[in-house]
């Protein structure tokens, strides 16, 4: 008689039932929804390009983003994939940029976003050469500096549900908005304090609904776009046109990716962390490789750089469901919603305010998860807590003054113009300094001190 297996499934790896990926799928992706949509906005909008196209740029960017979250979540043939519930979706890294290159070419708006896409395979191949590299970096990440990385992503995290509470009118807000978002954090909260079980667990996404259908009370939803939408796009190659290479945009478009794979590399350090899977450089260069694959893919098919969304590790840390199938859910969610710009747009019509009243706890639950981190750093008879103070004070610079480095060449204004990036570089370079360089030679002292005293 065969013995049953007492190996336990780790969390990472739990397969929930069908109905609770759904429900935590789809919470995932109303999450990463204004992330997904704000960049193509942004490029549609500054180009010039009509709704239509806009609303097809959305979905290209959808489509992708589920492309790269399945990939992330199941792994592929062990060459990509961190196997961990991941959403990707576009970098507002790399929107500086892209505007900058298409402001070139913008009485031709095929010829822009030509130049864009191009630039967009060429930094995601480049990416895809040099990942192995960038995994050679998680020896730099002890725990000091890996919860500083993610504190600071909380802490830079915070302005965003700020900007969304205020629906991004940061002169003179109305009230109705802040109320709105308010309103939807009070809910959530009542709901966490009143829900068990796996209700509690889509609090955030019952608090999207509500808040979504009392703004629609108050017609504080624009629904236009998903009454222009059509019911069914595909996403061609080339669907704006060919490739225009120019060398000047692809020097760019590779420094803000080199820029992204460090922000990744903290995101991938920081969601293993919450999840308690063990990451080695095997694993982290995976998960790059998925970033900068799709990149690649997505500039053929009409869309941008990729990568893991903030915003979706802390929903991972405050509900506690580390399942990596409910990110597989997310992305065979957003793979649907690729081909039906009609569903899409409704995804996208979540007002502002409501998904800021959500991102307070969110981006605070990661934070949380930096904190608890930093709790099991040693801090008496070392430097950390000089490693800890300086680079989280240095990623709030751009907080205070956005445009600190402006007087700066176009470079240092690309890599530091993102808090998280500069905390990310300064907790690495102090770390080196305090922690690394002479190390070795203190503990031969040490071990030269404890061979006198035996003796």
């Amino acid at each position: 008689m065969s013995k049953k297996s007492n190996t336990k499934v780790a969390p990472v790896d739990e397969k929930l039932p069908l109905s609770q990926l759904l429900m935590f799928g789809f919470q995932h992706v109303l999450v990463m929804c204004a992330g997904g949509v704000a960049v193509s906005l942004i490029i549609g909008n500054t180009l010039g390009l009509s709704r239509e196209q806009i609303v097809f740029l959305i979905n290209a960017d959808l489509l992708m983003a589920g492309v790269a979250t399945l990939i992330q979540s199941l792994g592929l043939k062990g060459f990509a994939g961190a196997k961990a519930p991941l959403i990707e979706g576009a970098s507002m890294a790399a929107v500086g940029s892209m505007v900058a290159i298409g402001l070139q070419y913008k009485s031709d708006a095929s010829l822009a976003l030509g130049t864009i896409f191009c630039a967009t395979f060429a930094a995601g191949l480049i990416g895809l050469i040099i990942a192995p590299f960038f995994g050679k970096l998680l020896r730099f990440f002890p725990k000091v500096v890996t919860g500083t990385v993610i504190t600071t992503m909380g802490i830079c995290l915070i302005p965003v549900a700020i900007k969304w509470s205020a629906n991004n009118n940061l002169t003179s807000p109305e009230s109705k908005n802040i109320f709105l978002a308010l309103f939807v954090l009070v809910t959530i909260l009542i709901l966490n304090k009143v829900l068990k079980g796996v209700w509690n667990n889509i609090a955030i996404l019952l608090g999207l609904i509500i808040g979504t259908i009392v703004a629609s009370m108050f017609h504080m939803v624009d629904y236009s776009g998903v009454v222009q939408a059509k019911w069914i796009s595909f996403d061609m190659p080339f669907y704006f046109g060919k490739f225009n290479f120019d060398i000047t945009a692809v020097i760019s478009m590779t420094l803000v990716m080199i820029v992204i794979m460090t922000q990744a590399t903290g995101n991938i350090i920081a969601l293993h962390e919450i999840v308690g899977k063990p990451l080695d450089e095997k694993t982290l260069v995976r998960g790059l490789r998925t970033d900068n694959l799709t990149t690649m893919i997505g500039g053929m098919f009409n869309t941008f750089p990729r990568t893991a969304l903030g915003q979706n590790i802390g929903l991972v840390n405050m509900t506690g469901v580390k399942s990596r199938y409910t990110g597989a859910a997310a992305g065979a969610i957003l793979l649907v919603l690729g081909f039906f710009p009609k569903f899409a747009a409704l995804v996208a019509a979540i007002p502002n305010p409501v998904l800021g009243g959500a991102g307070f706890m969110m981006f605070g639950m990661i934070m949380i998860g930096g904190i608890k981190t930093l709790g099991s750093v040693q801090l008496d008879g070392t430097k950390n807590g000089i490693i800890i103070a300086v680079s989280i004070g240095i990623s709030m610079i751009t907080l205070i003054i956005p445009d600190f480095y402006k007087g700066f060449p176009s470079w240092v204004n690309t890599i530091f113009q993102s808090g998280m990036t500069t905390g990310c570089i300064t907790a690495i370079v102090l770390n080196l300094v305090f922690n690394e360089f002479g190390s070795k030679k203190k503990a031969e002292l040490e071990a030269e001190k404890e061979v006198a005293a035996g003796a």
